[in-house]
């Protein structure tokens, strides 16, 4: 009998052990977010569950008014009714009382079975724990067994040892998550904006999103500049969305991307026989962008001929389409982008100079890569979780060395490149067998040099030398970063981002 008891409690020590490890495991997860979804998703394989919903609160100023959940298993109207009964009934209890709450069945227990969620979902077996105590800093609900099974007293223990080691973890995800929040530069305009797909909380970011926040309700045209990749696409995008005609129509067309012959009549439309191709009428770009906003990328290789007919319908609102002598009327918010110096193309007398001054009314310049490096860490976490889901690959994240090498590296193309290597470097890593990507599988090209004859490339050479310049600099000014910012030309935060991104650490005094 005592050796069974010790094989228990051995066992249970096991099981103990094994969970924290794959917390701490999950504790290295620098993002709040991602972290509850793998918490979440742990939690329900231990127990054993088929749904779960894991909620978190910030006590700090404003007691509960601000939360982060997640939720596994769960239909959407199933997830409401679960929403909707947080302040009342299981959930409020095991808040209220900071007590484990099971009930084998929610429908024939005493203390719940009035309730209109409960009736509505037909709740069976359910356990909700607590996340930390006096007060709770959040709460662990799990919902239905296999075959209808109801929670043993096993399930409670795992289900309190879970909430028990999660509750560190979660008070310092949530504490790094406010103190990101208040250096965030884009939160006030988070906040007034939809802004899907935008990543980043830099300065620079933050001055394009306050010229979106003003000319996104006027209905004005707008253009955009900047290097190629840098996300033009994306800010037109994010006017429309935020206008008067979010809802409507936004159709896109590239310049560069159709050969002069057809410009006009994908752009225009054209009726039947006006062309050698056109054997029945066809609606262009303006009639399909009717009501909405029409985005014209690379508007500076747009052919002079189109020029002239594009400001027409700035003009008079009017088109003909191609071998028409019929006028179209279009109610159309022209948004324009380019990456080339259209004052230059004027002076060269390749672009139109009234168009120019038509389509320049608010001008938006959208940073490189370069001078926003504070977002390279946020844009790979994201376009690495976006590459696993679009690829049905197993999740991976980006350890901090490869981190650390895509935020000290160059980005000539940019978010575009970035995302990019991202998605290479994700696959790479998949095709391994890995479990997380490294620098090796973002920059494989460094990976075999440094592997091979001894070479290096250009970008592992200029790491090195940034490397070795900033290092020189903070030991030479005694490591006063305010100094050194000012010895390189560079702003303090990029400093900051780069001893980070090249892991450099003060020595001894």
């Amino acid at each position: 009998m005592a050796r069974s008891s010790d094989a228990a409690e051995l066992a249970g020590l096991q099981r103990e052990r094994d969970l924290y490890l794959q917390l701490l495991n999950l504790g290295r997860q620098a993002e709040l977010e991602p972290f509850l979804e793998e918490a979440l998703r742990l939690v329900v394989e231990v127990v054993g569950t088929r749904q779960g919903y894991l909620e978190l609160y910030d006590d700090e100023e404003s007691g509960r008014s601000r939360r982060w959940w997640i939720a596994h298993g769960f239909t959407e109207h199933e997830l409401q009714n679960v929403r909707a009964a947080i302040s009342k009934g299981i959930i409020a209890e095991a808040v209220a009382t900071g007590e484990t709450v099971v009930s084998q069945s929610a429908l024939l227990d005493d203390r719940f079975k009035a309730r209109e969620s409960v009736i509505d979902a037909q709740i069976g077996a359910v356990l909700c724990a607590p996340i930390g105590d006096d007060p709770p800093r959040g709460v662990l609900y799990l919902q239905g067994r296999e075959g209808s099974a109801s929670f043993s007293e096993d399930d409670r223990e795992r289900a309190e040892l879970f909430a028990y080691h999660l509750a560190p973890l979660v008070e310092r995800l949530v504490a790094d998550h406010r103190q990101q929040e208040k250096q965030n530069a884009t939160r006030v305009l988070r906040e007034r904006l939809q802004l899907k797909g935008v990543i980043g909380s830099s300065p620079a970011l933050a001055v394009v999103l306050q010229q979106v926040g003003v000319v996104a309700p006027l209905d004005v045209t707008v253009l955009l500049t900047g290097d190629a990749g840098t996300g033009k696409s994306l800010v037109a995008r994010v006017i429309h969305d935020n206008g008067p005609r979010a809802g409507k129509p936004f159709v896109e067309l590239s310049c560069a991307a159709l050969p002069e012959t057809l410009i006009e009549s994908e752009l225009f439309g054209a009726v039947a026989g006006a062309h050698s191709t056109a054997v029945r009428k066809t609606d262009g770009k303006v009639a399909a962008a009717q009501h909405g906003t029409l985005f014209l990328d690379e508007i500076g290789d747009l052919p002079l001929g189109s020029q002239a007919k594009l400001l027409q319908l700035l003009q008079s609102k009017q088109y003909f389409p191609l071998g028409s002598a019929q006028a179209v009327n279009a109610d159309v918010r022209l948004i324009s982008a380019t990456n080339v110096d259209l004052e230059e193309a004027v002076a060269e007398h390749r672009f139109r100079a009234d168009l120019f001054y038509r389509i320049h009314v608010m001008p938006i310049r959208i940073p490189r890569l370069a001078e926003r490096r504070e977002d390279i860490r946020e844009i790979a976490n994201h376009c690495c979780r976006t590459a696993c889901e679009r690829h049905k690959l197993p999740r991976l994240e980006l350890s901090r060395n490869a981190l650390r090498a895509a935020e000290s590296s160059e980005w000539p193309g940019n978010v575009r490149q970035l995302a990019h290597a991202v998605e290479a470097a994700v696959i790479r890593a998949a095709g391994e067998g890995a479990t997380t990507v490294e620098s090796r599988h973002l920059f494989p090209e460094t990976a075999s040099a440094s592997s091979g004859s001894g070479g290096v490339t250009f970008q592992e050479a200029t790491r090195q030398f940034q490397t070795e310049l900033l290092r020189s600099s903070l030991d030479e000014t005694r490591w006063n970063v305010v100094e050194t910012a000012r010895r390189l030309d560079l702003a303090r935060s990029h400093v900051y981002n780069l001893i980070r991104a090249f892991g450099l650490e003060r020595g001894p005094k």
